[in-house]
């Protein structure tokens, strides 16, 4: 509260009482204003910030959660943490060494067996095939010391977190593949997948071995957001694709495989056998992917093209799934492999030739990939969603399928009084 300063005796006298009031109140005011003034003296005008996006494009540097000194325990805990980092690359880096010497009398050893003659060659390839067997155990035993030396530091863990995953590194695909696995992602795939039947309905079994993400348009534009990840199962409208989906992975493989890409809709009627079939929407075969590779996944309409899905008015939801099927290896998929390959694919070149328009419909996956050793229970990826019939789906059969849109429904009962509710009951 303020006190309230009375006017000189002398000066408040000879003004009229309502003069007097005003003055009193006008000084009352002023002292308040000049309060308040006092208060927010010196006070900084609040500004709300909003913390950058992190992303390897605009990375920011860890900083430890607590600076020294302050919890010991703490200290003590990252000096051991990072003391048994350094141990383990030194014993990283004597291996590397073996086996960098192994792989040196490999190459040795392969010269003379392409050189000797039938007699000696079967001898020198026992040996060989020992060796090799050697070198995938030291790899291996390499791969997990490596891990091992770097995915307990709060550093590496605090940047796999933030986006920011460098994959030629194995710790930090390690981490990233240990998210995906027991964080949900991979189970929600595989429960929608099996809860809708896509297992067996398009194949007897899938094995995911890459995260497959899905982007599409939003429903909605949104200022700075005009595409969203799509949830395995979930509804999209028939215009969110009509333009082929973005494609994105991660992929945990150094070595660079081969894939062959499929969309398909699984629940196309088929009038003629009282039954549903499968419509092949989408087709490329060998795709290379690697951990190092470029995560949206780029080139998919050169093979067999792109046609929007167009679920038919009167039938029940479709399913719309893209797999992501490995194709078979040249010799097979190792570590030692990978390290010789230097770049070059460790897959077979499928020359798989363009499905027709005609051939689209009723297209059996299964024969097709058993033709072409396609095995979806060793790895690959899939992703699944779900649509209904709209409005827009009669403009993609008018202006892109150029053909009559088909409409289908349950056909109507038969009623055998039919005849007789038309008839006039009273005839005069």
């Amino acid at each position: 509260m303020f006190a309230v300063r009375r006017l000189p005796s002398g000066l408040t006298a000879s003004l009229p009482r309502a003069t007097r009031k005003n003055a009193t109140l006008a000084v009352a005011s002023s002292i308040e204003r000049s309060s308040q003034e006092t208060k927010t003296q010196g006070r900084r005008k609040r500004t709300r910030t909003t913390r950058p996006e992190i992303s390897i494009q605009q990375p920011r540097s860890w900083h430890r959660a607590l600076p020294p000194d302050v919890i010991p325990a703490y200290d003590l805990a990252l000096q051991l943490l990072h003391k048994d980092s350094r141990n383990l690359k030194s014993e990283v880096s004597a291996l590397r060494k073996s086996v960098e010497n192994k792989e040196t009398l490999y190459q040795a050893l392969l010269a003379k067996v392409a050189k000797a003659e039938a007699e000696n060659k079967a001898a020198l390839e026992d040996e060989l095939q020992s060796l090799d067997q050697d070198l995938e155990s030291m790899s291996e035993k390499l791969n997990i010391l490596e891990v091992q030396s770097e995915v307990n530091l709060p550093e590496v863990r605090w940047t796999v977190n933030n986006a920011m995953a460098d994959m030629t590194k194995p710790s930090h695909r390690h981490l990233l593949e240990q998210k995906w696995r027991k964080d949900g992602d991979l189970d929600l795939l595989m429960e929608r997948i099996y809860q809708m039947h896509v297992v067996p309905d398009v194949l007897p079994e899938i094995n995911p071995s890459i995260d497959l993400r899905i982007a599409v348009p939003v429903r909605e534009y949104k200022k700075g957001k005009p595409y969203e990840t799509v949830e395995p199962g979930t509804f999209l409208m028939p215009k969110q694709t009509l333009s082929p989906p973005n494609l994105f992975v991660n992929v945990f493989h150094t070595d660079v495989r081969l894939y062959t890409m499929l969309l398909l809709d699984l629940d196309l009627p088929y009038p003629e056998a009282s039954t549903y079939t499968t419509f092949l929407h989408w087709m490329e075969p060998n795709i290379p992917l690697s951990a190092t590779s470029p995560s949206r996944v780029t080139v998919l309409n050169a093979h067999t093209p792109y046609i929007p899905p167009h679920p038919q008015q009167g039938t029940p939801y479709h399913r719309y799934v893209c797999l992501l099927l490995p194709q078979p290896a040249i010799s097979s998929y190792t570590l030692t492999g990978a390290a010789r390959a230097s770049g070059n694919p460790t897959s077979i070149y499928l020359d798989i030739p363009a499905v027709q328009d005609a051939e689209r419909f009723g297209f059996d996956v299964r024969e097709f990939a058993s033709n072409w050793a396609l095995d979806s229970a060793r790895g690959g990826a899939a992703h699944m969603w779900r649509e209904v019939w709209d409005s827009q789906v009669s403009k993609i059969y008018s202006d892109i399928l150029k053909k009559e849109e088909p409409r289908y429904g349950h056909p109507p009962k038969f009623n055998p009084y039919i005849q007789i509710k038309q008839q006039k009951k009273y005839i005069l």
